[in-house]
């Protein structure tokens, strides 16, 4: 996802990272030899830019799927702008952050500062220098040394559990050793308490900062904290507004927080463990019990690496160079942050029914830019996690009426479309069993045939604040046109092709589920995409309620008639139909990419690559992914292309690497590109292994000449998520030169599938 067009950054990021005076992480950070997949991470990536387009991305210390991240916070973060940017020098905190994306808001945050000689505030007044020979980043643990007045330093070290941090500071032995815990803003209302005798502080934080993109209120949501320190204290008290409040250990309002003071002995650290939670200060004090029920920093740390061991070391490789072991593991790295755990052992609060259940929760789901990819890759990779991830979205269902589109952790009305409906599709169709399925169809069949409320009186703009939520913007216009009227809602050309796609996945369930008859309705409606297709100009194009053409750029969604005219994922054969044949749509693929109408910083064109296996030029796709791949990504602060969006961008990478990615994700197949190692295995949940071998494989040697699935020969440039997760070994010969190799596979249009 996109706010602008960021035509910067269509440069390729290596290329940008070069005028911009960065040098490769590599570089930048030379460390001792990795070892273990933990140490090919490099969380810079994707964290240097200007504006909003961008990576967005942070140095976020976090389980896999953590409810809260911890990172340096070098600015104000809020909607547009992260707690963390590398062209940075100061730090003004360490925060407890559960911003998802650049583009989203933070909400429930909590805020810690180390600090020499008394209370100070204000960011301004808090912040101190760093350098980056100073500073080390790793998905288990962060540090840095910052510069103080007089020459002395502090160095702060920072680790985390699923719902806690830990974190650990270092003074000089000269000057008053105090940490500042900021609970709320200037504006926000909250409330912090210190309670000496048993060296904590307590409170919480209501801000929710993209509260105006959704309907609900949600008057009892707060982040609630509790910092539990390790030495007595021997000074304390609570501030607000930016003033100390005298005579009192509590204090309810704006801009409040508390600031302890400690007796500074050098080279003995000051230690805190922050426990998170939305559900109580109790369910804070009940988190750090659980997940840190004594201290040793180092322990924890370690624990936390061996996590991300085990996660990360699903995947290995041979054949890749310095700098994309690095890509690849922190793509991987990027891809198991999202969605974010949002229960506490066994409870949850709803933020969309205001109250608290029993259960297990997950939020800040992307769910427009991760259908894509994020999703199906989780499945081969955290398949433990889809079962309750999908629950999760259900639970939202049965709490506020829908599932939602881009939960943040409630309804936010960001983007178009119901695509939760592919992700329940994609779990269904592979076999997950740990939710609902009746209620899933229940769910989706709702997004399909029940318009939003107010729909004839809105015009459903994007980001627009303060509306009902915005399920399929323009349904009831749909249900009897068939298609959206660009007259009477925003983005209607957009909504109108991408929700052909959401109702193929409805139409999925329904099959799937036993409702044979609404399987063959929603197969022929996911069909309605062809009518904005114009012949007379060969694009799709919206239309106005009176069936006239509207201007050929009215109606698109981050995005125009180029990036949209192969949107039917469902159906790019049935696409291929409306253009003339293969010839033609080879053609305007052609024209597409070399137009420089390919915007791979935003996750309309991710599938576009992959198209060539549909037109009878496979070789065309395995040069194009291989293209994308080496000028889209890089091992440097700019190496995300656009903005991450909970794991997409770097979800591609991945699909890209292992040589196959999901253009239908609610199909449960595969589309073949060009492995970019010479070995690549994946070690899956049911104990079985899937390698993908490149033989001959280089950067020239793109082209596959032949290809063999458990030594049999695959003639067609699909596999699917059946095959893969059987084991066993997919392997490629590669060459220098295109070869005939899968040219003559040509898929059936939707239009055979109707019963």
């Amino acid at each position: 996802m996109a706010i602008l067009a960021g035509g910067a950054l269509r440069l390729g990021t290596a290329r940008l990272a070069l005028m911009l005076g960065i040098l490769p992480i590599s570089v930048i950070a030379a460390a001792a030899a990795p070892t273990t997949p933990i140490d090919w991470v490099n969380p810079y990536i994707g964290t240097a830019g200007s504006g909003s387009e961008y990576g967005g991305t942070m140095p976020l210390v976090t389980t896999p799927f953590g409810m809260t991240n911890w990172t340096a916070q070098t600015r104000q973060n809020r909607v547009g702008v992260s707690s963390y940017n590398y062209a940075d020098t100061h730090i003004e905190g360490f925060i407890g952050t559960h911003q998802p994306a650049i583009w989203m808001g933070d909400y429930g945050y909590v805020t810690l500062m180390p600090e020499l000689d008394g209370a100070k505030y204000t960011p301004a007044a808090r912040r101190l220098r760093f350098s980056r020979k100073d500073e080390t980043a790793s998905p288990a643990g962060y540090a840095v040394t910052m510069q103080a007045a007089g020459g002395r330093q502090i160095r702060t070290e920072l680790t985390a559990t699923d719902h806690c941090g830990y974190l650990r500071f270092w003074f000089p032995k000269a000057g008053q050793a105090g940490v500042l815990i900021e609970a709320t803003r200037p504006g926000i209302h909250g409330y912090v308490e210190v309670d000496q005798a048993r060296h904590e502080v307590r409170g919480y934080n209501p801000d929710r900062q993209d509260a105006v993109l959704g309907p609900l209120a949600l008057p009892n949501f707060r982040g609630y904290f509790v910092v539990r320190f390790r030495q007595p204290m021997n000074t304390a008290h609570v501030y607000m507004d930016g003033a100390a409040v005298d005579g009192r250990h509590d204090v309810e309002g704006s801009n409040v927080g508390a600031y302890v003071g400690f007796d500074s002995t050098a080279g003995e650290p000051i230690e805190a463990q922050v426990g998170t939670s939305f559900i109580s200060v109790a369910q804070a004090e009940a988190n750090l019990d659980a997940e840190l029920p004594d201290w040793g920093f180092e322990a924890r740390r370690q624990t936390l690496k061996d996590t991300w061991n085990a996660k990360l070391g699903l995947v290995d490789m041979d054949g890749a160079d310095t700098d994309q072991r690095q890509i690849f593991y922190t793509a991987l790295y990027h891809a198991l942050l999202y969605p974010r755990l949002f229960s506490e052992h066994g409870h949850y609060y709803s933020a969309f029914d205001d109250k608290v259940h029993a259960g297990e929760s997950y939020t800040d789901y992307s769910i427009w830019d991760t259908f894509r990819a994020e999703h199906s890759l989780l499945t081969l990779l955290a398949p433990e996690r889809i079962d309750g991830m999908i629950q999760a979205l259900l639970q939202d269902y049965r709490e506020g009426g829908w599932m939602p589109k881009w939960p943040n952790p409630s309804y936010t009305n960001i983007m178009i479309g119901t695509h939760a409906d592919s992700l329940v599709a994609e779990a269904i169709i592979k076999g997950f069993h740990g939710f609902d399925w009746q209620l899933a169809y229940e769910a989706v069949h709702k997004d399909a045939t029940v318009p939003p409320a107010g729909d004839a009186t809105r015009r459903w703009r994007d980001r627009e604040p303060h509306t009902p939520y915005e399920a399929r913007a323009g349904l009831s216009y749909a249900l009897k046109l068939g298609y959206i009227p660009s007259d009477k809602v925003a983005e209607a050309a957009s909504s109108t092709l991408e929700e052909a796609y959401d109702d193929y996945a409805v139409a999925r369930v329904a099959q799937a589920t036993g409702h044979a008859d609404d399987y063959a309705y929603f197969l022929k409606r996911s069909a309605n995409y062809r009518l904005l297709y114009n012949p007379a100009r060969g694009f799709m194009q919206a239309r106005r309620s009176d069936g006239s053409w509207a201007q050929p750029t009215e109606g698109w969604t981050e995005g125009d008639q180029w990036v949209y005219l192969f949107a039917a994922l469902h159906d790019a054969a049935g696409t291929i139909d409306l253009l003339g044949g293969t010839a033609a749509a080879e053609a305007k693929l052609d024209a597409h990419f070399d137009g420089g109408h390919n915007h791979h910083d935003n996750e309309p064109s991710h599938h576009y690559g992959y198209l060539y296996d549909f037109t009878g030029s496979p070789w065309k796709t395995q040069a194009r992914v291989r293209e994308i791949a080496a000028s889209a990504y890089s091992n440097t602060p700019t190496g995300i292309l656009g903005n991450e969006d909970c794991g997409q961008m770097s979800a591609w990478y991945v699909f890209a690497a292992m040589g196959f990615y999901p253009l239908n994700p609610a199909s449960g197949d595969y589309m073949i590109g060009s492995p970019l190692f010479g070995r690549l295995a994946l070690q899956l949940a049911n104990g079985k292994r899937f390698v993908v071998t490149a033989r001959n494989n280089s950067a020239t040697n793109v082209y596959i000449q032949s290809a063999t699935l458990n030594g049999k020969p695959l003639d067609a440039p699909v596999i699917s998520y059946g095959q893969i997760m059987a084991g066993g070994t997919l392997d490629f010969v590669m060459g220098p030169q295109p070869s005939r190799w899968a040219a003559a596979w040509r898929p059936k249009p939707l239009a055979a599938l109707y019963p």
